[in-house]
């Protein structure tokens, strides 16, 4: 049996035990990586190890460590109550800004984790207070960074074009873009009436209420004319606190602009910003912050860092190039292009989007060339088939997700609902998006 099915027996092994069994799926998959690596890849454990991403691991850790003190010092609810202001108090319209808001950062240029490591936090911040879905509103901020992630001066976007050129096809820009905005559009509207949007659109917010939950006293939302507490996380403002503007929320927010700038405009590594501004934050008010640092989503690092390093050895025993060459050989080429477009879901779903598009779509090329697929359709249903799957939590938008779920849900439970979407999406998207863009014959 060769390394390439070996790797990919395990990954299914890792995937079954995991989900039966209590264990965080980074601690097998980092005994997967092990065993697959030394005795079918005869790989030392110091190139076995380098295949955990150190960039998403400290992304992870910096952005949960700085918003860890937002939450703290109440940053993230004054946050939650200006954004509530801004849409007049629609509950409904607020998964929807947060949609809009991180698809035109990827749009502009910013990464996809950037964008959902700047936004994930705040929205989910507003599932926690106003009795949203966080599935709901997790999967939206993602979907968001998905749809805007292909636009001409995006980072999925410039690979995809300039792989399409260096392999001799015809670069289709818009093409990509716009279908990809397309499907994660109608994606977050299934979720939106699947997961309780119907039942957010009766519902409004005060807007004066939104004052008082700077100060950390629970907003109340009017359900149907009645008013009822929005429950979510953060502390009630002892009595006799005034709703207001802490100088500490003020450097907290000038922080977060900060490393959202040099994130997005200078192209620097966001954890390495997070954990700056986090540090300078906490030894300003070192009594404060003290026990922040514990807030960190270890779990979900340890879940990452597992996953990714498994990724690398997956990739290392060619699995991904074996199935595809396979797919490309097959007599039917739109049955090839199925397969093609579930390898790209499938190895995804665990590893990095931006490095699985410049392997995989050279693969397409035999099938473009010799079965009659528009270059352009069939590039663009391989990119969504190989992103919209970034909702899973093995990956760095959905793991960020988890890492900042609200306190109103145990890690367990939102964990198991990330997970159970993004098999849905790695099952039935690829299927959908392959009918609709490859099939037809476009």
């Amino acid at each position: 049996m060769g390394p390439e099915w070996v790797a990919i027996i395990a990954l299914v092994a890792l995937f079954v035990a995991g989900t039966l069994l209590p264990i965080n799926m980074g601690a097998l998959a980092y005994v997967a990586a092990w065993l697959v690596g030394m005795f079918a890849l005869n790989l030392d454990e110091k190139e076995i190890l380098a295949g955990v991403s150190a960039d998403l691991i400290l992304t992870l850790i910096g952005v949960t460590y700085l918003f860890a003190i937002a939450r703290n010092n109440g940053t993230v609810d004054l946050i939650v109550s200006s954004a509530v202001r801004a849409v007049g108090g629609r509950v409904a319209l607020i998964p929807w800004v947060m949609f809009g808001v991180t698809a035109l950062l990827t749009a502009m240029g910013a990464a996809s984790p950037a964008a959902c490591a700047i936004i994930g936090p705040v929205a989910l911040g507003f599932a926690g207070r106003y009795k949203i879905n966080p599935l709901m509103m997790g999967m939206f901020v993602v979907h968001g960074a998905q749809g805007g992630g292909f636009s001409p001066i995006s980072i999925y976007g410039t690979i995809t074009n300039s792989v399409m050129v260096d392999n001799g096809l015809p670069a289709s820009e818009m093409t990509v873009f716009l279908t990809s905005l397309v499907v994660n559009l109608i994606m977050a509207g299934i979720l939106f009436f699947a997961l309780g949007g119907r039942s957010l659109m009766s519902m409004r917010l005060d807007p004066d209420e939104a004052a008082s939950a700077a100060a950390g006293v629970p907003g109340e939302l009017n359900e149907g004319g009645v008013t009822v507490p929005a429950r979510g996380y953060g502390t009630v403002a002892p009595t006799g606190t005034k709703p207001g503007i802490r100088t500490e929320q003020v450097l907290t927010l000038a922080a977060f602009v900060i490393v959202a700038a040099i994130a997005l405009f200078f192209d620097k590594n966001i954890g390495f910003a997070s954990i700056t501004a986090a540090t300078v934050l906490a030894a300003l008010s070192p009594s404060q912050h003290k026990d922040a640092i514990r807030q960190i989503a270890w779990p979900t690092v340890l879940l990452v860092a597992g996953v990714s390093t498994y990724a690398t050895i997956l990739n290392t025993a060619g699995s991904p190039e074996f199935v595809g060459g396979w797919a490309a050989g097959l007599g039917v080429a739109a049955v090839g292009a199925l397969i093609l477009c579930y390898v790209g879901a499938v190895v995804s779903a665990f590893a990095s989007s931006t490095a699985l598009l410049p392997i995989i779509i050279p693969i397409a090329v035999p099938l473009i060339a010799e079965g009659g697929i528009s270059a352009a359709m069939f590039v663009a249903a391989l990119a969504i088939s190989s992103t919209i799957v970034d909702v899973s939590p093995f990956s760095t938008n959905g793991a960020l997700m988890l890492a900042n779920r609200p306190e109103s849900i145990t890690e367990e439970r939102y964990y198991k609902q990330i997970l159970g979407y993004s098999v849905v999406v790695v099952l039935v998207g690829p299927l959908l998006v392959w009918a609709t863009m490859v099939l037809p014959g476009w």
